[in-house]
């Protein structure tokens, strides 16, 4: 297995090429339950019907934990709207439409994200009341068991040669409500400073599904401060800024 070809560095993991093969090599003290965990999501998926780089092999390379799935030749769709931005909003259309088949899945296997973000916004740097009103609000919102891949972003679509679209990384996926997880792709493009992207995006997923706009924006403070664990500094200080945007009423 060559690997040479370096596709992304991560905090925790790089991303090789190795011919038709990428191969995910974890750092050394990465938990082997979470990659094992992970590698088991990605199967899920799988099977569910998406188009998504199969999972071939879970594997130690060098002493440390690898996933090895297929490698999907193109070009990600934030590559495509920074070359072409004349066609953003066409991109932005077929960012929808693929996030809205994915929220059209269920998968009993996975984990809740309810559960997800009450263990996150325990660790969030918050004061206790904050963090009771944050706990409550989430167990106010309704419960639903749609796929939610968790880190939805134009970076995480690949568009082959032919047209053909594969979502990648699969490592955040829960089951849960939808909305949650298009706060967070809102969120994401304001992070990439993307905000007019982040507008255009919120109000077209909002008409295509028939979704309240106030709907997602009350999960806004739930989900910053369970963003807000992970990342770096500027991140954090970003995302607990929007704890307080609304009211919890």
């Amino acid at each position: 297995m060559n690997l040479d070809r370096i596709i992304a560095v991560r905090n925790t993991k790089t991303l090789y090429r190795s011919d038709d093969k990428c191969v995910k090599v974890f750092n050394e003290d990465f938990s082997k339950a979470d990659v094992l965990n992970e590698a088991l999501n990605q199967a899920r998926i799988e099977e569910i019907g998406l188009n998504i780089p199969k999972v071939l092999a879970v594997t130690m390379v060098e002493g440390k934990w690898a996933i090895i799935s297929e490698f999907i030749k193109g070009k990600t769709l934030a590559q495509l709207m920074q070359e072409h931005p004349e066609k953003k909003d066409e991109y932005l259309n077929l960012f929808v439409d693929l996030q809205m088949e994915v929220h059209s899945k269920t998968c009993a296997g996975l984990n809740k994200l309810k559960d997800k973000m009450n263990g996150k916004i325990s660790q969030a740097d918050l004061d206790a009341n904050t963090r009771y009103e944050l706990h409550t609000r989430l167990e106010g919102m309704p419960k639903h068991n749609k796929v939610c891949h968790g880190d939805f972003n134009p970076s995480n679509i690949i568009i082959t040669e032919d047209g053909s679209a594969y979502i990648l990384d699969w490592s955040h996926v829960t089951q849960g409500n939808a909305s949650a997880d298009v706060a967070r792709t809102y969120l994401l493009f304001w992070l990439a400073g993307d905000i007019a992207g982040a507008e255009k995006y919120l109000d077209l997923f909002c008409q295509k599904s028939g979704t309240a706009k106030q709907y997602v924006q009350k999960w806004m403070p739930i989900v910053a401060a369970s963003q807000s664990v992970k990342g770096n500094e500027k991140e954090r200080e970003f995302l607990l800024s929007w704890v307080n945007v609304f009211d919890y009423q």
